[in-house]
């Protein structure tokens, strides 16, 4: 699943944008080592380069928000050195999480009825970040993996240059206690050991535990996560489950975001509604 040319097309996007527009702003930026060169952002005091300014501000007044910032870069050996001592995850041009938070943790984002009525949520709803459903194992405890955002009553898991929904061993999704029950097994994207679309199966399965509704959003430049989508949708046993799940770009979600966000998601991503 996922298609590495398109992804790395989008990646190369991605980083040359994000650089020409730290370039025009006048904000200091370090390249990873390797191509395309990923451009990484420090905090300073006038806000963080790989945010909208106005999210950035939120998220620093918010406590569970602003220890997102704290996420490890998990590629330290193709980064350059850095001033207080680590990279985060966050800090990278090529981050769906950063994308994720500069659109919703900005506060005129939700209080445009065009964005509630689009995502079908209702007014006063605040994003969680980092949501962990802890959806049930056989086992008895729950899984410790995280949902991208929780929005109300909707899980959110968010895309950009990512290659794809990861791979998991067969034996591990098995484990999940509705797992046969939600899925029609032969059916899912699949090798001889392993299911793919892992990372969709999972927010499926917490959508079906908690009774919530779900929603990839990812990049219109990326129609083979799309693709991928729905092949594992196509496999969901459950006809009411399925109709909870959507699929969403940015560039739609683009459209009805307040011209501030819009500008800077077209100069800094090439994001622009169609």
């Amino acid at each position: 699943m996922g298609d590495l040319r398109l992804a790395n097309q989008l990646r190369a996007e991605v980083c040359g944008r994000a650089a020409a527009y730290a370039e025009s702003q006048g904000i200091p930026f370090s390249v990873s080592r390797g191509y395309p060169p990923v451009p990484l952002f420090e905090p300073d005091r006038a806000g963080h380069g790989n945010f909208f300014a106005g999210s950035y501000r939120a998220i620093v007044c918010e406590p569970r928000w602003k220890a997102r910032l704290d996420k490890v870069h998990t590629s330290s050996r193709a980064l350059p050195t850095c001033e207080r001592g680590g990279w985060r995850e966050l800090d990278s041009a090529c981050s769906s999480d950063a994308l994720l938070m500069s659109i919703f943790a900005t506060p005129a984002t939700l209080r445009e009825p065009p964005v509630r009525r689009l995502l079908g949520v209702d007014p006063g709803a605040l994003p969680e970040f980092g949501f962990s459903p802890r959806v049930p194992l056989a086992r008895g405890y729950g899984d410790t993996t995280e949902v991208d955002m929780k929005l109300g009553d909707l899980l959110v898991e968010a895309k950009l240059t990512e290659t794809d929904f990861q791979r998991a061993p067969k034996a591990r999704l098995d484990g999940y206690t509705d797992f046969r029950e939600v899925f029609d097994r032969n059916a899912l994207p699949q090798t001889r050991t392993q299911y793919a679309g892992y990372q969709l199966i999972r927010n499926i399965l917490a959508a079906h535990q908690l009774g919530l509704r779900f929603c990839l959003m990812h990049d219109a430049r990326r129609p083979d996560l799309r693709e991928d989508y729905y092949a594992v949708l196509r496999a969901v046993r459950l006809s009411e489950l399925a109709g909870r799940c959507s699929v969403l770009t940015w560039q739609e979600l683009s459209a009805v975001l307040p011209a501030a966000l819009r500008r800077f998601l077209r100069d800094k991503y090439g994001i622009e509604a169609d």
